[in-house]
């Protein structure tokens, strides 16, 4: 296989080959699970069968094991140890259609509207994703539950509400499978009693921006008690008759999660203002106008449509 890029070492990449011979591969899954989900799926296009090793640990596994179901519900089965996310062995075989699919909406977009509901009280009730969803995020609205939200599933929507009477408590969660929607976690945290932590985060460091840094530095412009470690965030919910910084700027950092996630602090009636809300056009463009829409008829069971999944 010839594989060249520009002289920078940048894209464009441009590969000459002549199929996959399969055989053994290790790669580091530390950094991200795209890069296994993407040699999963190729695999069964190689000549020979294809191992995949893990050389460390494997961040955002629900994603891989969302890749596998799928891949299986196409028509190709991936061999693994359900106790060992570290070997994964892939045999030649041709992609089938199963005939009809259900295409589910995004959990990680939803995310904001059941944190939204959770904040305000709800309820709110989000289509796309459920019982049947595949989606590590979709864990989100249990996390909720856990902090004393109320949370019916269908097998394709979740509907969360919280009785006003009722704080949400601060937990801690180990968030290594969904660092996405841990973010979201952190907003939340805000709003609940005692200290939410979010642990094993580490790839926040490594993503669109460095979001470790970037979620310390806005959370303590408002006002909120923090603690950081090199894989973990702890938030300090407000106290009694504590009050926030209001109508602060939120930078983005060009990053989409960042700015939608900020922007639930204004469910809380703490006024905040995104600068750059257009880098949300990443995964969710209309994502403001569908906040408004959401906060404007909070009272009544409100519909949310989420979109397509980057994470």
């Amino acid at each position: 296989m010839d594989i060249s890029c520009s002289d920078t070492g940048c894209p464009p990449v441009t590969i000459n080959a002549k199929g996959i011979n399969g055989g053994i591969s290790e790669i580091s899954g530390k950094i991200s699970s795209q890069y296994l989900s993407a040699l999963l799926m190729t695999s069964p296009l190689a000549k020979n069968m294809v191992e995949l090793k893990i050389k460390d640990e494997l961040m955002s596994a629900p994603y891989v094991y969302m890749t596998i179901k799928l891949m299986k519900q196409f028509g190709i089965d991936v061999k693994y140890n359900d106790n060992d996310n570290n070997y994964f062995q892939i045999l030649p075989g041709c992609y089938q259609s199963p005939g009809k699919y259900f295409i589910e909406g995004d959990a990680s977009s939803a995310s904001y509207f059941l944190a939204g509901g959770a904040i305000l009280g709800g309820p709110v009730t989000v289509y796309g994703c459920g019982t049947n969803s595949l989606q590590g995020d979709a864990r989100f609205a249990k996390i909720l539950e856990k902090m004393g939200a109320n949370v019916e599933y269908g097998n394709n929507y979740i509907t969360l509400s919280r009785d006003k009477n009722i704080q949400l408590q601060g937990i801690d969660e180990d968030c290594g499978d969904i660092p996405d929607v841990a973010m979201t976690l952190a907003i939340i945290g805000i709003f609940a009693k005692g200290q939410t932590k979010i642990r094993n985060v580490y790839n926040w460091r490594v993503k669109e921006t460095e979001r470790m840094i970037a979620m310390v530095t806005e959370l303590t412009k408002l006002g909120v008690k923090v603690e950081e470690g090199i894989d973990y965030l702890i938030v300090h919910g407000l106290q009694e008759n504590e009050k926030l910084n209001s109508n602060i700027e939120i930078e983005t950092y060009d990053d989409h999660r960042i700015a939608m996630c900020f922007a639930l602090a204004a469910c809380g009636n703490i006024p905040v203002t995104i600068l750059d809300p257009k880098c949300t056009s990443k995964t969710f463009p209309d994502y403001f106008d569908r906040l408004a829409e959401f906060t404007s008829n909070i009272a009544t069971t409100t519909v949310i449509a989420t979109t397509n999944k980057s994470n």
